[in-house]
C-alpha cells in the first residue's frame, strides 16, 4: 500500500505501514487563507490516493474542521462532543482542527508566556484567557515549565478550540509555518516551503494518526492472586519507593486535569478527565509478571505517593495484540495497567533471559527477563556516559512522524529499538542503563538486573551522578548524540 506515497518532494522516511484513509471536513469558522489551506490539503489526499468525502458517514476515519485562534469555542458546537450525533456516527473519528494565527499573534503570546514562566510561582492574571477555568494557571504554568513557552500555548489553544489534535497555521497572507499539536504535547514545525512538501507533511502527520490504533483493551486473565501472596511480595514496595525517589528528582510533573482547564459538563463522554505524566513497571520474579502503575485516565494517580491500588499486575499480551493480559489482586482495587502497559511488556519479546540463583534469594534458579525496571515519562535526556549507559534508535519514520502514546505503533516502535540494544542481548555488557527517546513525547528507560540494589535504583543514582542527565525539552523531531568526551555524549537537534 506504501506506493500510494510517491512524494519525491519531502526527503524524510516514511512508515511502512501507512494505507490509503477516509477523510471528510466539516464546516467551522475560518480565514481566507484558512479556506485555502484546508482546500489545498484535501486536494493533497485526494492526489495521492485517499478518499476525501463530501459528509462524514461511517467510513469517515479523520474529520476535518476549523475554529477561530483566541476565542473559546462552545462545547455544545464542538465537533469532539457532537460530531457522533451530528452525523449519526457508530464511532467518533480522529478530530483535527485548524487555527490561523498571524505571525505577530505568535510572537505575542510566546513573549508573554515566556515572562509568565520565569517568574517563582504562577500570577493567575498571566494565564486569564477567555474560555478558561479559574484553575488554568495552574496547569498552563506548569505545563510550560515542563516543556517551555509552546506547551503552554499548546495547552490554552486545545482548551480554547476543544479539541487535541490541532494545525496551527502561522501567516499573514499566505502560510509562513505549521505546528502540529497532540494530546502528550508533541508540537513539531513544519515550514512552509517549498509548499509542496508543506502540504505533503502535513498529510502524511493525519495518516501516521489515523492508520495505528489505541491497544488499551485490556483482558484479565487466570485467578486472582491471593492477598497474603501479595503482601508478601517485596516489589509493591520497591515501586512506592520508586515513586517517591523520582518524585524528589522531579521526573514526573503533575497529571493534567481537563476540569482545571475548561469547564465541559459532557468531557467525560469524549475524552478521559485527566491523564498521568508518564508511567513505570518492575519485574517481580515470584508471580513471572510486572508490576506497573496504572492508567491515569481511570483516576488521578500521584506517582509520588502510590498506594497498592495504584499498581496492577502484567502478564502478557492479548494473542490479538489488542491490549494487554492483566491478573487481579484479591482484597484491593484492580484499575487497568497504564496506557503503555503493552509497550512494558512487549519490549522483553526478543530479548534474552537472565537466571536469578540464591544471591538474590532463591534457593533454585528463576528465570527473568534481562530488563529488570522500567521507566517512561514525558521527559528528554540532553547528556550521558556511554561508558554505562545506552542510547538505542527507534526506526527513522518514528522521527519524521512521531506517533501517540497508547498505540501499536509506538509498542512496536519501543519493542523494535530495545530489541537491538547491546547492552540488552549481551547481559554481561557493563552499562546497566538503556534508554530510547521518542521525539515530541518521551523518554524509555530500562535497567538490568544489578546485585545489591533496589528496583529503579541504578536509574535514580545514574541521574544522581550525572551519568544520565534528565531534560524537560523533549526534541520534536530528528536529533543525534555527539560524544564529546571519552565519558560524555550530549543531545543535538538536527531539525
Amino acid at each position: 500500500m506504501t506506493t500510494v506515497y510517491s512524494l519525491p518532494t519531502i526527503q524524510k522516511p516514511i512508515h511502512s505501514w501507512l494505507r490509503p484513509i477516509h477523510i471528510a471536513c466539516a464546516d467551522g469558522e475560518t480565514t481566507p487563507l484558512l479556506k485555502r489551506f484546508n482546500q489545498e490539503l484535501l486536494e493533497r489526499f485526494s492526489r495521492h490516493g485517499h478518499i476525501v468525502q463530501q459528509a462524514p458517514d461511517v467510513q469517515t476515519e479523520v474529520l476535518l474542521t476549523s475554529a477561530p485562534f483566541g476565542q473559546p469555542l462552545d462545547w455544545r458546537h464542538a465537533y469532539l462532543f457532537t460530531a457522533r450525533r451530528k452525523f449519526n456516527l457508530p464511532r467518533s473519528p480522529i478530530l483535527f482542527t485548524t487555527l490561523h494565527a498571524t505571525p505577530a499573534q505568535l510572537k505575542q503570546l510566546l513573549d508573554h508566556f515566556k515572562t509568565a514562566l520565569a517568574k517563582a510561582s504562577a500570577d493567575p492574571k498571566d494565564f486569564a484567557f477567555p474560555g478558561l477555568a479559574p484553575t488554568a494557571y495552574q496547569t498552563l504554568y506548569e505545563q510550560g515549565k515542563r516543556g517551555g513557552p509552546m506547551l503552554s500555548l499548546l495547552r490554552l489553544v486545545q482548551a480554547q478550540a476543544k479539541c487535541i489534535r490541532i494545525l496551527l497555521i502561522i501567516g499573514d497572507d499566505e502560510p509562513s509555518e505549521a505546528y502540529t499539536f497532540d494530546l502528550v504535547g508533541a508540537h513539531p514545525r513544519t515550514p512552509a516551503q517549498p509548499r509542496e512538501a508543506f502540504y505533503e507533511d502535513l498529510m502524511l502527520r493525519i495518516v501516521t494518526a489515523a492508520c495505528t490504533q489505541e491497544i488499551t483493551h485490556h483482558q484479565v486473565v487466570g485467578e486472582a492472586i491471593p492477598y497474603p501472596l501479595w503482601r508478601s511480595l517485596s516489589t509493591p514496595a520497591a515501586m512506592r519507593q520508586a515513586g517517591q525517589e523520582l518524585g524528589k528528582r522531579y521526573f514526573f510533573t503533575d497529571m493534567v486535569r481537563i476540569a482545571d482547564l475548561v469547564n465541559v459538563p459532557a468531557v467525560a463522554d469524549a475524552i478521559a478527565s485527566q491523564y498521568s505524566e508518564g508511567c513505570f513497571a518492575t519485574w517481580d520474579a515470584n508471580l513471572n509478571a510486572l508490576i506497573a502503575t496504572i492508567t491515569g485516565s481511570a483516576r488521578p494517580v500521584d506517582k509520588d505517593n502510590l498506594s497498592d491500588d495504584e499498581l496492577a499486575v502484567i502478564v502478557g499480551v492479548r494473542s490479538d495484540g489488542q491490549g494487554a493480559l492483566v491478573r487481579h489482586v484479591e482484597g484491593k482495587r484492580n484499575d487497568p495497567p497504564s496506557s503503555e502497559a503493552v509497550e512494558l511488556i512487549l519490549m522483553d519479546r526478543d530479548l534474552p533471559r537472565i537466571s536469578l540463583g540464591e544471591e538474590w534469594g532463591f534457593s533454585q534458579p528463576v528465570e527473568v527477563p534481562v530488563t529488570r525496571s522500567k521507566l517512561h515519562g514525558h521527559r528528554s535526556v540532553r547528556a550521558f556516559n556511554p561508558n554505562f549507559v545506552e542510547h538505542v534508535h527507534l526506526d527513522p519514520a518514528y522521527y519524521a512522524y512521531p506517533v501517540s502514546c497508547s498505540t501499536e505503533a509506538q509498542a512496536h516502535a519501543i519493542h523494535q529499538a530495545f530489541s537491538q540494544s547491546q547492552a540488552l542481548r549481551n547481559p554481561q555488557d557493563a552499562r546497566q542503563v538503556i534508554f530510547t527517546i521518542m521525539p515530541g513525547h518521551g523518554v524509555v528507560i530500562v535497567e538490568k538486573w544489578v546485585k545489591g540494589k533496589q528496583p529503579f535504583q541504578v536509574i535514580w543514582e545514574y541521574m544522581d551522578q550525572g551519568m544520565l542527565q534528565i531534560d524537560p525539552m523533549i526534541p520534536q523531531g530528528s536529533f543525534k548524540f555527539e560524544t564529546i568526551a571519552p565519558d560524555l555524549a550530549v543531545l543535538r537537534l538536527l531539525e
